[in-house]
């Protein structure tokens, strides 16, 4: 048996100024052919599950195209259709197959196309037809929609997040695709939509702990395939945002239909429990200076990257110059022209500086201050964190310098943080901090909750923010919760 594995994965803040070019993409991935898999052999992502399934069940593995970009703005038009067209193209390339797995991120909005995967499992299908098995595997902040349902036998998602499953899902799915193929599977998959938006939400907690709960015991079902709870992705502003679930079965619609409906229907019943009340930055640092016990993590979601923010945001840095608390860092903060400085001026400099809040006025202004240059970095590591470990990463010319009692890393390209690497590259070991800051919504958790005392998430004005009201959606469905009062009628009936 042979199967065909590719990529085209971006997650787009809609909300963003930064629009997203091939350079955008080159800068992480854009790849073709065997460089697909030098790429993601030994790493535990999606392509990297792919691979390895395959080798276990003895299928030949054929890598067509790649390509991956950090969340940020809209892609431009000719982004998309290069993208679109390495991606066919290669799938022909590869000459003839018994199946097709990709991943694709579902949250994708280029110019002129909210719904990117839609648009290209429909081109897909117009190239390859119907006879052959599309299995694609999703992050769980897709959107999904109506056609991406269509268009592919199996949507497959996260059910963690932190997405520490990416693997076990990339391996599932070439194990699913191998079973249509073959003709033991069967899929029927049905899509429940409900009028919800909800900020980035981790499953380590209530409530989407217990509704993954929910979704396994009935994947306990003998018929039962597949249970997901997607998310949505509540900052690209389309009109098919927002929550939905999906359930896979082996030849059984009206099961799949069933479980999807019981399901949504519980997620609407706890849906008040997805806004929590948020700390500002300076009561976050409040909170974490009273506490005895080290290390304390703050995470700045409102500017985190993994949502297409900027990554320079200045509101938690400020307060925590200002707090000036002893052995604190901040890893790490986006501002090429302050690295380009530090490296100019080198190890053991006085640099007078302003510091982030360059791409725009919504993530505060920039920091004024004078600060000792510590260390110079490539920015390069290996990530250790159990999500996606083995990743090559590589945040560019980087730099740790000092102000008061504050250690900051500064990076020359965005990312948020995943694990400690980037503190242990530029010589600071968290475990003997006594607060550790840092920019991400929930991916942290994965490497930094079996090492902080307390995880204390602040919320700012940002393109993360959890306020989704500080957000204007234009092209959302309405009537939408939190935006308006919305009267569900009970999905599943009542005994």
């Amino acid at each position: 048996m042979r199967i065909a594995i590719g990529q085209l994965g971006h997650e787009t803040n809609t909300f963003s100024i930064v629009k997203t070019t091939v350079d955008s993409f080159r800068l992480w991935e854009w790849e073709r052919g065997a460089d697909v898999l030098k790429k993601h052999e030994g790493v535990k992502d999606f392509l990297g599950g792919m691979i390895d399934r395959g080798r276990e069940l003895e299928i030949e593995i054929a890598p067509t195209f790649s390509a991956w970009a950090n969340p940020s703005g809209l892609i431009t038009s000719e982004t998309y259709e290069a993208g679109k067209q390495e991606l066919l193209s290669a799938i022909t390339e590869a000459g003839p197959v018994d199946a097709i797995c990709l991943f694709l991120h579902g949250a994708g909005v280029a110019e002129g196309v909210d719904d990117l995967e839609g648009d290209l499992l429909t081109g897909l299908r117009k190239q390859v037809g119907y006879e052959i098995p599309v299995v694609v595997v999703l992050d769980l902040h897709g959107n999904i929609t109506e056609t991406m349902v269509r268009e592919a036998d199996v949507l497959l998602g996260n059910i963690e997040y932190p997405h520490t499953d990416s693997y076990d899902r990339g391996m599932e799915a070439i194990t699913l695709a191998a079973d249509i193929a073959k003709g033991t599977l069967q899929p029927e998959m049905t899509i429940t939509k409900l009028p919800l938006l909800i900020p980035t939400t981790t499953s380590y907690h209530s409530p989407v702990k217990e509704l993954n709960a929910l979704c396994q015991e009935w994947e306990q079902h003998p018929d039962v395939i597949d249970c997901t709870l997607f998310h949505g992705f509540p900052y690209a502003d389309i009109p098919d945002a927002g929550v939905s679930i999906i359930t896979t079965t082996n030849n059984n619609k009206d099961l799949a239909r069933k479980v999807s409906q019981e399901v949504a229907q519980k997620v609407w019943e706890e849906r008040e429990k997805f806004f929590p009340p948020l700390p500002s930055a300076s009561e976050g640092i409040a909170l974490a200076s009273a506490r005895q016990e080290f290390p304390i993590v703050i995470n700045e979601a409102s500017d985190n990257p993994g949502a297409g923010t900027p990554g320079d945001g200045t509101y938690l840095l400020r307060e925590m110059i200002k707090a000036n608390i002893e052995n604190s860092c901040f890893g790490f903060i986006y501002d090429p022209e302050v690295v380009e400085i530090a490296h100019k001026a080198g190890v053991g400099a006085q640099i007078d500086i302003e510091l982030g809040g360059k791409t725009d006025s919504l993530h505060g202004e920039p920091i004024k201050i004078s600060a000792y240059v510590k260390c110079l970095t490539d920015g390069q590591f290996i990530q250790s964190s159990p999500m996606w470990q083995g990743s090559k990463v590589n945040l560019g010319k980087s730099t740790r310098i000092q102000a008061g009692n504050v250690d900051i890393i500064v990076c020359s390209v965005v990312s948020q943080t995943f694990d400690e690497q980037v503190f242990l590259l530029h010589g600071i070991d968290v475990h003997k901090s006594r607060i550790v800051a840092l920019k991400s919504s929930h991916h942290f958790r994965a490497a930094f909750t079996p090492i902080a005392k307390e995880i204390i998430t602040v919320d700012s004005p940002g393109l993360g923010s959890a306020n989704l009201s500080l957000f204007q959606h234009k092209k959302v469905a309405r009537p939408i919760y939190p935006f308006d009062s919305v009267s569900l009628q009970p999905l599943v009936p009542q005994a």
